[in-house]
């Protein structure tokens, strides 16, 4: 810190020292002052004369006041403008009392607004000066009125420059603390996106193959001693659903682990026209998926195509751990205008056939229930949600009247623009 910032510290620390320093300045000033004789043989020259005892108390007084500037400033001026008045109506001014009231003057502009300075400033000018002239012993037209008039100018001049530029450097730090506020707020707006698109891939991946790998060793276990060949082939479902998780995971954190982006990625993001893949892992599962699309040759966004595939694969994910492999689900990808529509459905697992009262019916019912108020307890749907919202589609989801339930997403595949010049 250099040695004038230290100082303004040490200024700023103690404001009253500062202001007693300046009324005691002004006061030796004006004593000095009151040694000047105007008037005399060759002009402005020093006079053998000692102040008289009026003098000194109104210049003390004056003084005094500006010890107390900063906490009433428009009392302060009262107080000095009052001394300077009643100095120039006993008589001939015998001390630039007046000096006090330009501080003062000037204390009031650098602490108030414009508006308070021209009023205040015009009403002190023209009440000394008027006094001045009007009952001083001097003519009303000696330099001495007419400098009462300039000094007091000045004052207000200077104290209004001083607030301006006081008012400038603090809207200059303003706009840097807002900057950096909203430099802070941005970046950590940005992590948290990026939490949540980390938090939606892992999951999309590590669920889906988890489900299979979970069904598939169920199935493995218990046809184990009954039919060890179907039992090695559930088994070998196993292997390659954990070889793909472990494929995906790995790419994903490879991508995670990297100090800077990638200029391309290491391997194109799954899209509908991997959905056959998909629905192959899920007839492996024993999940019955049957497939509807007329959206062939529709030039989808990377996006839009990542983010179907991805609602596609959640949706028959949950219809495998919720209905289980007896239920049959549908998927339908239709393209509508500048929009495609991507519905999966299940019946549920034929609970509606089941008896009232069978307890694997009950809790198919409530379980899809749950999903249509809680989103099964996990964060599929929140993640399906939050896809169809990044890239402003809608998504409804929710059971189907006797039994299953139904995910249903719009996914625009055309802006606007491109949507008013007709069909492609």
């Amino acid at each position: 810190m250099s040695t004038l910032a230290r100082a303004r510290c040490t200024i700023g620390a103690h404001p009253y020292a500062l202001d007693t320093a300046i009324a005691a300045a002004v006061l030796v000033c004006m004593v000095a002052g009151s040694f000047v004789d105007p008037h005399g043989p060759e002009g402005v020259s020093w006079a053998l004369r000692t102040p008289d005892v009026l003098s000194l108390a109104l210049m003390a007084v004056g003084a005094a006041a500006l010890v107390f500037r900063r906490r009433a400033p428009l009392v302060v001026l009262a107080v000095t403008g009052g001394v300077a008045i009643v100095e120039g109506v006993t008589g001939e001014p015998r001390a630039p009392v007046v000096m006090s009231a330009v501080v003062a003057l000037f204390t009031v502009a650098a602490s108030t607004d414009r508006p308070t300075t021209w009023r205040v400033g015009l009403l002190t000018m023209t009440v000394l000066t008027g006094a001045a002239m009007l009952a001083g012993s001097l003519p009303w037209y000696a330099q001495e009125n007419l400098a009462v008039f300039a000094w007091t100018g000045i004052g207000a001049s200077a104290g209004d420059a001083v607030r301006s530029r006081r008012a400038f450097v603090q809207a200059i730090r303003d706009r840097a603390e807002k900057a950096e506020r909203t430099r802070e707020e941005e970046a950590r707006r940005r992590v948290a996106e990026e939490r949540l698109r980390i938090a939606r891939d892992l999951h999309d991946v590590v669920a889906h193959h988890i489900a299979l790998v979970n069904v598939q060793a169920g199935v493995a276990a218990h046809v184990m001693d009954k039919r060890p060949d179907q039992a090695k082939e559930a088994l070998a479902h196993v292997r390659e659903a954990s070889r793909s998780a472990l494929g995906e995971l790995r790419a994903t954190v490879g991508l995670l682990r990297q100090s800077d982006d990638p200029e391309a990625p290491t391997e194109p993001a799954p899209g509908l026209d991997r959905l056959e893949e998909l629905v192959a892992t899920f007839h492996h599962a024993g999940l019955h998926v049957e497939v509807a699309r007329t959206d062939q040759g529709t030039d989808r966004p990377t996006a839009v195509d990542l983010a179907a595939y991805r609602i596609i694969q959640e949706a028959l994910t949950n219809v495998q751990k919720h209905a289980g492999t007896r239920a049959k689900a549908e998927v339908s990808i239709v393209r509508v205008g500048p929009n495609i529509e991507v519905t999966v459905l299940d019946d549920g697992g034929g609970e509606a056939d089941a008896p009232a009262g069978a307890p694997g019916a009950f809790a198919r019912t409530a379980d899809i229930s749950a999903r249509a108020v809680t989103g099964g307890g996990g964060h599929g749907l929140l993640g399906m949600r939050e896809r169809v919202t990044a890239v402003r589609g809608t998504l409804t989801t929710g059971p189907r009247y006797g039994g299953g339930f139904r995910v249903h997403a719009i996914l625009p595949v055309r802006n606007r623009t491109d949507a008013a010049k007709g069909p492609v």
